[in-house]
């Protein structure tokens, strides 16, 4: 419960949202449950009214609603409520400085990519010879999943970088850094395909390796939109995007080597600490090999029996 003077500071606020500031019923609606819901919490961390409020106070709200499961942006509404109603108070001469002003929600997470499995990526990949734009597009996405791609390294890509005797590729990736990508049985063979019909799109003083019908070397949106376009054709659940097919070559490494190291170098990242966020592996799955290999956590013969 909320003491007398937390409520009354909250009601003449949303009063004053009414006249003053003429906002709708709903958002004033939302001020009231976002800052009864505080000061409950404020209450139960022993504040009796507004003026009391301090820097320590908003830090420790912050904390337990972390603590209760309250979502990064969910916290973040409340306190930009909070610093709202402070800036309130501070008008009226009830506080002298905004105590929520130097206190942010937890960060929010930036959520990564779902990637696709083999299963769907047969069906995504699963194209019409008969047009040289598809083939095209089959052989960029078989290379994008292939040697994991940025899409910015797939574009830039020339004629030269393929190496087929060798199986490799040549790509500049951040920072102007060159490294050299095994590619696949797959990639090998589309991109040979696309390279016999390339001639019908491409000038002959154009050295990119894939070329759009304007004769030139694609741009990065119109990759993006043809990865979209064949997600949908193909009736695919998930939007498509190249930093999807990226994210499935490095899961899917990761899933089957356990090197981390390795697909590190393949992606081309500075930092280790950068493909273990990139490359997420889901908990089961981890969950199976932790009990498959870890001598403490193998079941005895009894327990199986």
């Amino acid at each position: 419960m909320t003491g007398p003077e937390l409520s009354a500071g909250i009601a003449d606020f949303v009063e004053y949202l009414r006249v003053e500031r003429q906002l709708s019923p709903h958002t004033r609606d939302g001020y009231r449950r976002h800052l009864t819901a505080m000061a409950e919490q404020l209450a139960e961390l022993g504040l009796d009214g507004w003026r009391q409020l301090s820097v320590s106070h908003v830090r420790g709200l912050a904390t337990r609603l972390h603590k209760r499961g309250l979502a990064p942006r969910s916290i973040a509404t409340q306190l930009s409520a909070l610093r709202s109603f402070c800036d309130w108070l501070i008008l009226h001469g009830l506080l002298a400085a905004n105590p929520a002003k130097g206190v942010s929600a937890p960060k929010q997470g930036r959520p990564l990519p779902k990637n696709l499995d083999v299963d769907e990526l047969h069906q995504l990949m699963n194209i019409d010879e008969s047009d040289p734009l598809a083939l095209r597009d089959r052989a960029m996405m078989e290379l994008m999943y292939s040697s994991g791609l940025r899409l910015a390294e797939l574009v830039a890509l020339d004629l030269g970088d393929i190496q087929f005797a060798e199986r490799q590729v040549r790509v500049i990736g951040k920072g102007n850094k060159q490294r050299i990508l095994p590619v696949g049985r797959m990639a090998l063979e589309w991109l040979e395909k696309w390279l016999g019909v390339r001639g019908t799109l491409a000038g002959t003083e154009e050295r990119a390796l894939f070329v759009s019908k304007q004769q030139r070397r694609i741009s990065h949106r119109s990759v993006q939109l043809r990865l979209a376009e064949w997600g949908s054709r193909q009736a695919l659940s998930s939007h498509i995007h190249p930093h999807k097919l990226r994210h499935s070559f490095a899961t899917h490494m990761l899933e089957s080597s356990g090197d981390l190291r390795a697909v590190q170098e393949l992606l081309g990242h500075a930092d280790l600490a950068t493909t273990q966020i990139y490359t997420h592996l889901d908990f089961q799955h981890l969950a199976k090999a932790y009990d498959q290999a870890h001598p403490r956590a193998k079941r005895s013969k009894d327990e199986d029996s």
